[in-house]
């Protein structure tokens, strides 16, 4: 999921391998886990608890925003046909 948003998320931005990090630890490490945050930024690394909750939570609101079609879905279609067309008109058989 991409907004606006994400770039901005927590102290600085966040890299593609902590966002990848974070919702791993966010699949081993659920609401009823104690402490948390503090095992989600130790997987992350780099980020504090106050900074992994607080990712957390602009991920549940811009969530809620798309649940809740304030969120445009995005147009997939490029000039000159679908990426399914484009992938065909590439394929090569021997």
């Amino acid at each position: 999921m991409a907004s606006s948003s994400m770039s901005s998320w927590g102290s600085g931005s966040w890299t593609a391998e902590e966002n990848k990090a974070f919702e791993q630890a966010l699949a081993v490490y659920d609401q009823d886990t104690p402490d948390r945050w503090y095992n989600v930024a130790k997987a992350v690394r780099g980020k504090t608890p106050e900074e992994v909750k607080r990712h957390y939570e602009r991920l549940v609101e811009d969530v809620k925003h798309i649940e809740s079609g304030q969120v445009p879905f995005p147009n997939y279609r490029t000039a000159g046909g679908t990426n399914e067309e484009k992938r065909m008109k590439n394929l090569r058989l021997h």
